[in-house]
């Protein structure tokens, strides 16, 4: 009797012969395929880990990788100018883990900046070696940042300047993270043992931002940890308000074009005139019904045709049947009425 290898495989954990081992689900495994739908005799099998139901798309991962280059040379840039010092800030990469994963992979002591990041609901954690920090207050006071720094709590004055410098590099991270979200990181308090600090639940989704901190010759890790939900909710209103502004644009031209089909139709009141002529008030309080006015208007200057007193065209006088009319024309004279002016009645 044969079978298939699809009859074959559907052997149940009862029916299966004691010297046949069993396979336990540990976790489930994708593998990729060919475009006959066959597997690949190269591919490997893909972890899954049921823990992380959703992911960021390519789509955000790609933005906070931005960011995360951003704040790099900015924070590269500041560290820089205020340390006196040679410094450099390299992105790592992206991470999405569980809250406790992440103060798992951190070091005791390490400094957590805890902040507060409105409109992101819950805390984030900036997080540096105290190696960085110790350095950076040692060239901040004048030293030359030794390569060895004590391990201890900071002083009153060493942890005033390590605010004074989280103040200058959340304003960095304000400036890295506003093309994604308008974020307003405040420092809340500042902590060195990572088990003390609940800034979410055990099994919460986190998103890590890692880089690389490197002080004169020495390097050492940092991070930047945001509340998965809040961030991903915001991401999201973020894509929807650059297809939102697209559409927007789109109705604007729309709305332009209609706008200047329309005002082809509309009337504009235009008007047909001489020179200006200038008088003293002596002469306008001296007129009288009867007068004769010279207008000053040189037989060989054009008409001007203004609408809203801006002059666009020049015509000559004439008649249209019994009905008085202009022909506009071309100025070919460079005298401006407004020099005949001058020479007539000089200031």
């Amino acid at each position: 009797m044969r079978g298939t290898v699809a009859d074959a495989c559907l052997v149940t954990t009862s029916q299966a012969p004691s010297s046949i081992p069993v396979a336990t689900v540990r976790e489930e495994v994708s593998f990729p395929r060919t475009r006959a739908g066959r597997r690949s005799r190269g591919a490997r099998p893909v972890l899954y880990d049921f823990r992380r139901p959703t992911k960021l798309s390519r789509e955000q991962a790609r933005s906070l990788q931005i960011v995360a280059e951003t704040f790099a040379r900015q924070y590269t840039t500041l560290l820089t100018s205020t340390l006196r010092a040679v410094a450099q800030v390299s992105p790592v990469g992206v991470a999405q883990v569980t809250y406790d994963e992440y103060v798992a992979g951190l070091a005791n002591p390490t400094v957590l900046a805890l902040l507060s990041v409105e409109p992101l609901a819950g805390t984030a954690i900036l997080e540096f070696s105290l190696d960085s920090a110790m350095r950076s207050i040692d060239h901040l006071l004048g030293g030359p940042g030794a390569e060895q720094q004590p391990t201890r709590a900071l002083t009153e004055i060493e942890a005033a300047l390590l605010r004074s410098l989280i103040d200058r590099i959340l304003g960095e991270m304000r400036y890295a993270f506003e093309p994604v979200v308008r974020l307003h990181p405040r420092l809340s308090a500042v902590e060195y043992n990572p088990q003390f600090v609940q800034a979410a639940g055990p099994a919460d989704m986190v998103v890590v931002l890692s880089f690389e901190v490197r002080i004169g010759t020495q390097g050492a890790a940092a991070t930047i940890c945001l509340p998965y939900a809040a961030l991903v909710t915001q991401l999201g209103l973020t894509a929807e308000r650059a297809m939102g502004s697209e559409r927007e644009r789109e109705a604007r031209e729309a709305a332009r074009a209609q706008v200047a089909r329309r005002l082809r139709d509309v009337p504009v009141e235009t008007a047909v005139c001489f020179a200006p002529v200038r008088l003293t008030p002596a002469q306008v309080l001296a007129l009288a019904p009867g007068d004769v006015l010279p207008l000053g208007h040189p037989t060989r200057m054009p008409l001007r045709v203004t609408a809203a007193d801006v002059t666009f065209a020049h015509a000559v006088p004439g008649s249209h049947g019994r009905r008085v009319a202009c022909r506009v024309v071309e100025n070919s004279d460079e005298t401006r009425p407004e020099d005949l002016l001058e020479e007539e009645y000089p200031r």
